[in-house]
């Protein structure tokens, strides 16, 4: 079956990037594992234990077998008996502490890792977050780093003992016997070599692999997210085919690379089977040419067979090792990129003593991608005590103005100041703890009415918070069986959208800011709750500047200061009055707002 486009895409982004991502994934490992070296260093010490207790015994079994065909020496049996039973509670222990130590080892490498991911994806922008996708960001931030978990554990506990395995194993067959010693280090070699042809035809399929999760994820959430929508239009066949695409595509991948497992096991096990049987036939040779012991064929035997057993263990976790080197790497992709917008080296602290909160000093906005500018020549203030408004059209671009004064973008020429440093000379921190802030979708997080309203201000208490519900018109919470402790679903659907909008302006108020930012954060309400919301806000915000985005003009009429935008420009800026004789663009949205009320009423 040909590849599909999809397939093709990913064969070239693998193909591209490899080298540099291996090197950055291994760069990567180091740091996370750099804070626990001594962690990783009681690991090692209890696993050499756990192989010398291994490795003691089929040596002492040896002995006793000689001690009871030659001398017959009861004590020197006895002794060595006491010697297997001391090696297997040794290797026992350490065992058990090495697997315990790796265990605690990878899970903080682990959580780290995804700390790590989910702090850099926090400080992204909208540009640098879509340069991944939702259903990427998912998959960095909890798939992936589960898969260097598990294989870093499985590294640590199957290949780390394999070189020390091994090198005493061979040593030891040296010792025993000069030719049996160069049978094992050949199979040793042979057992590497066939681990090494599969990890090498199998590290490639591994990082498509990851890519076709992605795809997975994203088109998954596509079709869940959207099936209303693929409804309506009667679209069920076309999703399902794009879904099936991507499936299979991962499918195909998938069975390739079980294709070079089952090969790889195959071979294995025919190899162990073949030396067993070469190593007993060798033996029984060595041992009737007397250039060996009888008991030193159960040794061998053993030697070989670990080290067979712990060669397939270290195959396995190997093929493995590609999947997590390019699940770091694609954890690096995201670390390495440099926020959009980002603190200053020296952060400012803004001075709001004087009457002026917020000002746009001749600030444009343009996105990367775009030909032309979103927002142009914006020039206006928010003081305290008074109200400002943004009024104008769909695309406007009247919630832009809150992302340029929030930092969720910047300017590219002009200014935006908080009080009178530029937002870009202030931390973010500081300017969030300045600012309140009601997204234009009511945002939400699953827990209760209590969690969500403290995520304004953690500290505040259940009467601040009933103080806020009240302000915000939000009395139907005093009804709910729970109250506070009512239950919230995530994004807050167990709510209508009226409600959830003033919950978000509940949490808002709790913060105690400087400035309110409401972003079309009345649209849901009826036009009396509107009224009595605005009534409630005028004393709480009496001490604080407030900017209202509206696309209403009932909401904003009484604002001290409104806004006009068209196209990204301001085209008036005045009162409700003034703006009704001066401003064409505000005069066409009231009477066109007044039209429809009318035909309503």
């Amino acid at each position: 079956m040909s590849e599909t486009t999809i397939e093709q895409e990913l064969r070239r982004e693998a193909r591209e990037g490899a080298g540099a991502s291996w090197r950055a994934s291994i760069a990567l490992l180091g740091q996370l594992v750099s804070p626990y070296r001594g962690l990783a260093a009681a690991t090692f010490v209890a696993m050499l234990f756990d192989l010398s207790g291994m490795l003691l015994i089929p040596t002492q079994l040896s002995a006793m077998i000689n001690t009871a065909v030659t001398t017959q020496d009861a004590n020197e049996f006895l002794a060595h008996g006491a010697l297997m039973l001391a090696a297997a509670l040794v290797g026992s222990f350490g065992y058990i502490a090495s697997t315990w130590l790796a265990s605690r080892l990878c899970a903080n490498v682990g959580r780290d890792l995804r700390m790590r991911v989910y702090r850099a994806s926090l400080a992204f922008s909208a540009a640098d977050f879509n340069r991944f996708g939702t259903g990427s960001m998912i998959t960095r931030t909890l798939s992936d780093a589960n898969v260097v978990q598990q294989t870093l554990l499985m590294t640590v506990l199957m290949i780390l003992p394999v070189p020390i395995m091994c090198a005493i194993s061979v040593g030891l067959a040296f010792s025993t016997d000069f030719v049996m010693g160069w049978v094992l280090l050949a199979v040793t070699l042979v057992t590497l070599s066939i681990s090494l042809v599969a990890i090498r035809g199998t590290a490639p399929v591994f990082t498509r692999l990851q890519g076709f999760i992605d795809a997975m994820n994203a088109r998954l959430r596509e079709a869940i997210t959207g099936v209303r929508v693929v409804r309506a239009f009667g679209r069920e066949e076309l999703t399902r085919e794009r879904l099936d695409e991507t499936f299979d595509a991962y499918a195909r991948n998938a069975i390739r690379v079980n294709y070079v497992f089952a090969t790889t096991d195959l071979m294995t096990f025919f190899l162990m089977n073949g030396v067993e049987s070469l190593t007993m036939w060798l033996g029984a040779n060595r041992v009737g040419a007397h250039a060996m012991q009888i008991g030193s064929i159960s040794a061998l035997i053993e030697y070989a067979m670990l080290i067979m057993f712990f060669m397939m263990m270290a195959q396995f976790a190997m093929l493995s090792v590609p999947r997590a080197l390019a699940c770091l790497g694609r954890a690096a992709e995201v670390l390495a990129v440099r926020p959009e917008v980002s603190d200053a080296e020296r952060c400012v602290e803004p001075d709001l003593s004087s009457g002026v909160v917020a000002r746009f000093d001749h600030a444009s906005l343009r996105y990367a991608d775009a030909d032309e500018d979103t927002l142009r020549n914006l020039d206006f203030s928010v003081r305290r005590g008074q109200v400002c408004a943004i009024i104008g059209n769909t695309g406007s671009g009247k919630s832009t103005v809150a992302k340029m004064l929030l930092r969720f973008c910047d300017a590219t020429e002009g200014r935006v100041l908080l009080g009178d440093a530029d937002v870009r000379d202030v931390s973010q921190q500081t300017l969030r703890e300045h600012v309140a802030y009601v997204p234009q979708k009511a945002w939400l997080f699953s827990g209760t009415i209590a969690e969500n309203l403290r995520h304004g201000r953690a500290e505040a208490t259940d009467e601040e918070l009933w103080h806020a519900l009240d302000v915000a018109q939000a009395g139907f919470v005093r009804e709910l069986p729970d109250g506070l402790g009512a239950r919230v679903a995530q994004g807050g659907t167990n709510f209508s959208g009226g409600q959830r909008q003033r919950l978000a302006i509940a949490r808002a108020l709790v913060r105690h800011a400087d400035l309110y930012v409401f972003d079309d954060s009345f649209s849901a309400l009826d036009f009396k709750t509107d009224a009595a919301l605005r009534h409630a806000l005028a004393p709480e915000l009496a001490r604080a500047a407030t900017l209202i985005i509206a696309q209403r003009v009932s909401t904003i009429r009484e604002a001290d200061q409104i806004v006009v935008l068209k196209d990204g420009q301001i085209v008036g800026l005045g009162g409700h009055d003034e703006l009704m004789g001066t401003c064409e663009t505000y005069r066409a949205i009231a009477q066109s707002q007044a039209r429809k009320e009318a035909s309503r009423g």
